[in-house]
């Protein structure tokens, strides 16, 4: 490698390590905002200037949030929906993707088409009428109201899919000629091969579902069933709206699936390729 191919090498690296920066910078600056703006006093943060760092902090608003409002029970109502959502649809998931890959049925091409139109298919354009399926089965206000329009991710099916036409059919074959039934192979083949991307899945699918809005908005009209991103609209009063307080609650709620993130960030990583390999 000659001087003027290494120096314009390193010149495209250092380009590539400012842009990056620089997209970092903007992605985080609203992240930064909002934690800043909730340690400010309501007047500092209403002013028709900008300022990047607070006069006075004040942790007023996160005393409010904490024990003036239901925070607590939303929080708990987020977890467990998050986790009914996850465990019932990852495991769906994971036993139809295997029906469609390694069983011989009825109509299965079918199946499989239907679930990759379903894909393209965005939930907002279904939500009146789950809507009106909920509402005629009484099941406004309840936890089966708020899981179970959410358990369907066509792309979690899909990832399974793809997944299980990848193994070897070399396993299969021997543990058919131990006669082993089709749960054996399931439970003691495939599954412990696919650990990995049930991790994966897992942990976007609970983000996924912790982060959801519009589906608990409107399943949901007591403020003791509300989930923390519904709850968080809350926390105004008659007054008017505080833009603090608001700023506050995004954070207080944001807060766990960021942890969540940074302990599992490889998971998530490599959940995000895959349904992005998926997608494309």
């Amino acid at each position: 490698m000659t001087a003027t191919t290494a120096r314009r090498l390193n010149a495209i690296g250092l380009i590539i390590t400012v842009i990056t920066v620089f997209c970092a910078i903007v992605w985080a600056f609203p992240l930064y905002w909002a934690v800043v703006s909730s340690l400010k006093p309501e007047h500092e943060v209403v002013r028709p200037y900008i300022e990047l760092w607070p006069e006075t902090f004040t942790v007023s608003h996160y005393v409010f949030a904490l024990t003036q409002t239901e925070i607590g029970r939303w929080y708990v109502n987020s977890i467990v929906t998050a986790i009914a959502v996850t465990v019932l649809t990852v495991s769906s998931s994971l036993f139809c993707g295997y029906a469609i890959s390694q069983l011989n049925f009825p109509l299965r091409n079918v199946l499989w088409w239907l679930i990759l139109a379903s894909f393209m298919v965005p939930m907002q354009t279904l939500i009146v009428n789950h809507f009106e399926l909920v509402a005629h089965l009484g099941l406004i206000n309840t936890w089966s109201g708020i899981v179970l329009p959410q358990l369907i991710h066509p792309v979690i099916i899909i990832v399974y899919k793809q997944f299980f036409d990848g193994v070897p059919k070399d396993f299969r074959e021997a543990a058919v000629m131990d006669n082993a039934s089709e749960w054996r192979i399931l439970t003691k083949v495939y599954i412990p091969m696919n650990w990995g991307v049930t991790t994966a899945l897992s942990i976007v699918c609970f983000i996924w579902s912790w982060n959801a809005f519009l589906w608990p908005f409107l399943a949901v009209t007591k403020t003791d069933m509300m989930t923390i991103t519904v709850g968080i609209t809350q926390v105004n009063d008659a007054f008017g709206v505080y833009y603090a307080r608001q700023l506050t609650a995004a954070v207080l709620a944001g807060l766990p699936v960021a942890m969540a993130y940074l302990i599992f960030q490889r998971r998530v990583t490599e959940a995000i390729t895959l349904s992005a390999g998926i997608k494309g």
